[in-house]
């Protein structure tokens, strides 16, 4: 009886073995599948654009002359020209996308747009996207007003500093303890055009902003404003795409590359800046 009794119990747990394999192997299958549907999802959604798609491009509306509101009402700036460049040569439908800058990661990975293409700085953030290779160098500096007394970073102890929300300026200065702390108040704004209004009604002392852009508020505004001789930080710029998007960063790529050589950047560039600033090729 007892023999009996332990080869039912050796048989019972064989069959459960069996059928304990089985479903680890079903598992196993449908892990598999699960795995290779994500990565096909992924090739899909990673792949150029072929003539007549779309290329969304996300920018800071507020961000001249990389991107913003013209006097006619319509998107420009040299940052979106040379967008539309590209995609021109590509064929493509080019459609610039305003953002909220703080918004550009999530909209970013969720394909509401291809790229963030706006005066985009590389140094810092290397690591958090795909990037195109850098097409402008650029600094951060301060802007004060020109009877403000103030003539080096030195002088801006108790003073008020305005910087855009999620800005490079704004990374530069928290890493800068040292000079940040003599302030009387680093104040966060949504964007340049309340740093700038803040500065001239003399709410605040100085913007830390992109040298780019200070010098066309400086050119386009009729304000006494003047630039430190103080550099926050060195930076380039760069066309940023979702992390692992290497099929559209080089299509985009070998575009600009073309573009560089046929003289249109250089062209883009002068006419935005009065001479060629541009470092693609170079």
């Amino acid at each position: 009886m007892k023999k009996r009794l332990a080869l039912l119990l050796a048989l019972a747990m064989t069959a459960s073995a069996v059928v304990a394999g089985c479903g680890s192997s079903s598992d196993s299958n449908s892990s598999s599948d699960e795995n290779t549907e994500s990565q096909e999802q992924t090739e899909v959604e990673f792949k150029e654009k072929e003539a007549g798609d779309t290329f969304t491009v996300g920018f800071d509306q507020d961000f001249p002359p990389m991107g913003f509101v013209g006097d006619d009402g319509e998107f420009t700036g040299f940052d979106l020209e040379l967008a539309q460049a590209v995609c021109d040569k590509l064929e493509l439908e080019f459609v610039a996308e305003p953002i909220a800058w703080d918004s550009k990661d999530a909209l970013l990975n969720s394909g509401a747009i291809d790229c963030i293409w706006n005066g985009f700085t590389i140094n810092g953030r290397e690591d958090d996207y795909t990037w195109s290779d850098p097409y402008l160098d650029n600094k951060q500096v301060f802007v004060v007003r020109g009877d403000s007394g103030i003539e080096s970073e030195a002088d801006l102890a108790g003073k008020i500093v305005d910087v855009q929300t999620d800005s490079s300026a704004q990374k530069a200065l928290e890493d800068n303890q040292d000079l940040t702390s003599t302030f009387s108040n680093l104040q966060i704004v949504p964007d340049y055009n309340t740093g700038f209004m803040e500065l001239e009604s003399g709410a605040v002392d100085a913007v830390a902003m992109d040298i780019v852009v200070a010098s066309y508020q400086i050119d386009s505004r009729d304000a006494d404003f003047k630039i430190l001789d103080y550099e926050i930080a060195s930076e380039e710029y760069g066309v940023g795409f979702a992390k692992g998007n290497e099929a559209l960063r080089d299509q985009v790529q070998q575009a600009l590359n073309e573009l560089a050589k046929e003289g249109k950047v250089a062209e883009i560039s002068t006419k935005w800046f009065g001479e060629d600033i541009t470092t693609i090729g170079k």
